[in-house]
């Protein structure tokens, strides 16, 4: 029998050869997993990327033999793979990283000092190496510029029934202020931020909740700046409203199920007549909480989804709907007084600072009208049309008619109104990030004090995302999406030396 070549049968052999050799590697690794799933053909593939057969049975063998090798367990464990230079210096590299990396306590860190490199160190010795670290995170710190930070979130959180202040860049999450105070008075609130400003800060506006101590000391420190209602503790009050009376709701339910059985049983010994009264009630009693949890759902529902979101109607209009929502809780709030009341007290005390980012966006969207020469009402329908799902066949059709009246302005003007959208913040969820990562450290407050809080913030400030929700954060510092510029890995920053292998 005869051997033939085998080669693509929609060009000739020369071709298939140049194509092949001009593929560049992600290509062949693409081609590589497409043969290896077997959803086609190789022939199938040969004339769709214009190669020979034999050039995909090549690169499938070669996916195959490395999918083998990564999965394949190695026969000799005990094979030097690489020597580290094992110094004083790396040694403290290992201490720091154990505690600010890897959350290791102290006498964890002698545990594995002992079972790990057989190397003796003293709960002293660690101690000095992290407080080194301290008096160098410091020095780093000194030179900071927060001259670009426009938007901070300010809070308050506790440790051991301590407050610790907090205020983070809303932008790039850096930190500029994490300090242990005996207070929380506007005072203590006040001193620190003027401190703050005399480093360069220069806040737009500030977002906060309600507490009367860190507005006071704004407004004393900073008067006239505006400070926006926290939407992130707002939701939090309305999701656990919502949720109780959908339990009540529910108990109401299983109660009435729970005495018509009664009944069923009682009415077999000819004694229902002591639960008849009961029964009869139970039923508008179930309707009522059904009712009732049913109106509060969608009054927070309406809330959180067209009066308090970003894209939305003008202020004027969102003044109007959010105060009919806080006239409908207080109908409502005899049902439940003990639950309505305190979220009916934040809405209507509230209502200017929840409201504060609505300003703000009316004056942009003039801003743009004027910048682009167009009609506001324009301006204002591209930006709701923005809220349209995009599978929705009416967001299209009403970008179409806008597109045709805006012309050439549509496309920088949907942009602009994009990044608007982007940079409009309306919650202090930032803060309460560090603070779930901040509990993780507790154990430094034992060992070092309130001075442990400075070096945690350049550690959190200088450490890189390894994920983000933002794409933009991932692979930088907080501090590098600040200033846009890149730094040396933190811990060259403290004064070290990474180890690095020789190629």
């Amino acid at each position: 029998m005869s051997t033939v070549a085998i080669i693509d049968r929609s060009a000739p052999a020369h071709e298939g050869k140049e194509v092949a050799q001009a593929l560049s590697p992600s290509e062949r690794q693409h081609l590589a997993l497409q043969a290896l799933s077997g959803q086609q053909p190789i022939t199938t593939l040969a004339e769709q990327h214009q190669v020979s057969r034999q050039f995909i049975y090549a690169q499938k063998d070669k996916a195959q033999a490395a999918l083998t090798d990564a999965f394949e367990e190695s026969g000799d464990d005990q094979q030097v793979l690489f020597y580290l230079p094992v110094t004083k210096a790396w040694l403290r590299q290992v201490v720091l990283g154990l505690v600010l990396i890897g959350h290791s306590s102290f006498r964890g860190v002698l545990e594995f000092f002992a079972a790990l490199l057989d190397q003796p160190i003293s709960l002293g010795g660690v101690h000095t190496i992290v407080h080194q670290g301290v008096a160098a995170a410091r020095q780093v710190q000194a030179t900071e510029v927060w001259s670009t930070i426009r938007v901070g979130a300010h809070d308050e959180i506790f440790q051991s029934h301590q407050p610790i202040l907090v205020g983070c860049d809303v932008d790039s999450s850096y930190c500029y202020l994490l300090a242990q105070e005996a207070h929380r008075d506007a005072t203590t609130w006040g001193v620190h931020l003027l401190d703050l400003q005399d480093k360069g800060l220069a806040l737009e506006h500030a977002i906060a909740d309600g507490g009367k101590g860190l507005r006071a000391g704004q407004e004393l420190a900073c008067p006239g700046l505006p400070c926006w209602g926290d939407h992130f503790h707002l939701f939090q009050e309305l999701g656990r409203l919502s949720t109780y009376a959908q339990h009540r709701a529910l108990g109401t339910l299983t109660a009435c199920e729970k005495l018509e059985h009664q009944m069923h049983r009682a009415k077999q010994q000819a004694q229902g007549n002591t639960l008849s009264k009961k029964l009869a009630h139970a039923p508008q009693r179930q309707q009522q909480a059904l009712d009732l949890a049913d109106e509060i759902a969608t009054l927070v529902q309406w809330l959180q989804e067209d009066i308090l979101a970003v894209i939305g109607p003008d202020l004027s209009t969102r003044q109007a709907l959010y105060d009919w929502v806080v006239e409908a809780l207080r109908v409502r709030e005899p049902q439940l007084p003990h639950r309505i009341g305190p979220v009916r007290r934040l809405l209507e005390n509230g209502r200017d600072d929840f409201l504060a980012f609505a300003q703000r966006l009316d004056e942009h969207l003039g801003q743009l009208a004027t910048r682009f020469q167009v009609a506001p009402h324009r301006v204002r329908a591209l930006f709701e049309v923005q809220a349209l799902p995009l599978e929705l066949p009416a967001r299209w059709q009403q970008e179409g008619r806008l597109r045709g009246s805006l012309g050439k302005n549509f496309v920088p003007l949907k942009e602009a109104l994009t990044q608007l959208i982007d940079t409009t913040v309306r919650a202090s969820s930032v803060v309460e990030n560090l603070n779930s990562r901040l509990r993780n450290y507790f154990f430094l407050r034992k060992h070092l004090g309130p001075e442990y809080l400075d070096l945690l913030r350049f550690f959190l400030n200088h450490r890189r995302f390894l994920r983000s929700e933002h794409p933009q954060r991932v692979g930088k510092s907080p501090a590098e999406v600040l200033t846009g510029k890149a730094h040396p890995h933190w811990l060259e920053l403290l004064g070290f030396e990474r180890f690095r292998k020789c190629a």
